[in-house]
């Protein structure tokens, strides 16, 4: 197995915890590099030379530089899970199934649940077509889960243990609420969110590079109007 060199470049995003909670379920040593996207700091050039799309999370390995999430998560179990703990041999169903509930969530869920993240927080203007559209794609996205969930032996989305495919989901799924999707109509997806908050790999990769102050938001929304105003100064005019 390799020497683990790992620097971490993130943010407290649904993306950038897949990361530091596998890196702590791995029990992997790593420095953290907190880039703050308000300041457009991922768009500066010594950034961009480690993750050319200008969007976190990135790692750097040694010399090796690794950019977009479902790659960085599979470059870490491939070079570091070597006891295959919460991964399976290449080749196999299961890594099959990994991959494709990876993608489901790189491609699907993410995508379609930032849009849903954008229209209802941070458009400028409140248009209704594109927030239902982009809530009820996110929804019948996590009835998909749902379904999968509730047919689990196991509790978790692959096999017989954790995943990356657990990982990439969960950060997403527990933002759920900032997006406008209720979480409740989903039982199978809250019990398995509410099962993961409890190993501690994922309370304390949850809060890299700061605390998530995210379900606090969720519940108070004078405060959410306040993160919202803020955030909506920088991404709107990123866009440009």
């Amino acid at each position: 197995m390799s020497t683990p060199d790992i620097t971490l470049y993130t943010a407290q995003t649904p993306n950038g915890i897949k990361v530091s909670i596998l890196l702590e379920e791995l029990g992997l040593p790593y420095k953290t590099v907190a880039i703050d996207m308000s300041a457009n700091t991922q768009k500066e050039p010594w950034f961009l030379a480690i993750n050319p799309n200008g969007r976190i999370p990135a790692i750097t390995d040694g010399a090796r530089n690794v950019f977009e999430s479902g790659a960085i998560l599979q470059y870490l179990v491939d070079t570091y899970d070597t006891e295959r703990r919460i991964s399976y041999p290449h080749g196999t169903d299961e890594y099959w199934e990994v991959v494709q509930w990876l993608f489901f969530q790189n491609a699907g869920v993410g995508p379609m649940q930032g849009q849903a993240n954008h229209f209802f927080r941070y458009a400028p203007e409140k248009i209704p077509y594109g927030i239902a559209r982009y809530q009820a794609e996110t929804r019948r996205l996590y009835s998909v889960l749902e379904t999968r969930l509730a047919a689990s032996k196991s509790g978790f989305l692959v096999g017989d243990r954790l995943t990356i495919a657990d990982i990439t989901t969960y950060g997403w799924v527990r933002s759920a609420g900032w997006a406008g999707v209720e979480i409740e109509d989903f039982p199978s997806l809250k019990r398995w969110e509410e099962t993961l908050e409890k190993r501690e790999a994922f309370r304390k990769g949850g809060d890299v590079p700061v605390p998530s102050k995210i379900k606090e938001l969720i519940k108070d929304k004078a405060r959410a109007e306040e993160e919202e105003k803020k955030a909506r100064g920088w991404i709107v005019p990123e866009q440009k």
